[in-house]
């Protein structure tokens, strides 16, 4: 079955979240709620999904918000994020919210996942990378079942660009190694489906991206 991926652009930050799940099953997860988890569940309502598990790239406050609404409506749904990240979730000052004004709090992680690890949720198997930089504990999920090969990539690579090194925790060259060392393997045909903008791919990023191209 094909795996089919909806973008969901949440404001005020034109985060991307994604609603993953497989032709003909009744099930799907979420990649980063973001501040408009209302938009996520007319989606759901839509195409007659079951939400199934809330998968979290990394901890701020944009990728994380839509947590606590969803998870209240649907408790029995767990929530996933990077070991590395996992505190961020119930800190609004470790979530950069409280340095902007506002608190965005989640509830706690339900599972940690590192590197190397395979989660397997809505009958999609995801493959588990730390690249961290932008945040401590980022992680990408790849899922190679798909032709092509899918990055759901948070605020790793963007097209033309990488994800903000300046917030705490942040490093340049940590998130440059991460992305060489994980991403460039990968197919040039690879998606990437990424926390902000348009998809890009693999190839295209090698070849092109200013901060980070071959």
């Amino acid at each position: 079955m094909a795996v089919q991926i909806l973008t969901v652009e949440s404001q005020p930050f034109a985060e991307n979240s994604y609603l993953v799940w497989k032709d003909g099953s009744p099930e799907a997860f979420v990649i980063d709620p973001g501040f408009e988890p209302e938009l996520i569940e007319e989606a759901l309502a839509e195409r007659g999904l079951k939400l199934v598990a809330l998968v979290c790239t990394h901890g701020h406050c944009d990728h994380i918000a839509g947590n606590a609404a969803l998870k209240q409506a649907h408790p029995e749904v767990p929530i996933v994020i990077g070991a590395g990240d996992a505190a961020m979730l119930t800190d609004a000052n470790k979530n950069l919210s409280g340095p902007f004004g506002f608190e965005v709090l989640s509830p706690p992680a339900d599972r940690v996942v590192g590197e190397g690890e395979m989660l397997s949720v809505a009958g999609v198997a995801l493959e588990v990378f730390e690249v961290p930089g932008h945040s401590p504990g980022h992680v990408v999920y790849v899922i190679r079942e798909t032709r092509p090969v899918t990055v759901l990539g948070g605020d790793v690579l963007f097209r033309g660009g990488v994800g903000r090194t300046d917030f705490p925790g942040g490093s340049f060259e940590q998130l440059k190694a991460g992305i060489q060392r994980v991403l460039w393997p990968l197919p040039a045909d690879a998606v990437v489906y990424p926390g902000h903008g348009p998809v890009t791919t693999i190839g295209h990023e090698k070849r092109t991206n200013p901060f980070v191209a071959d």
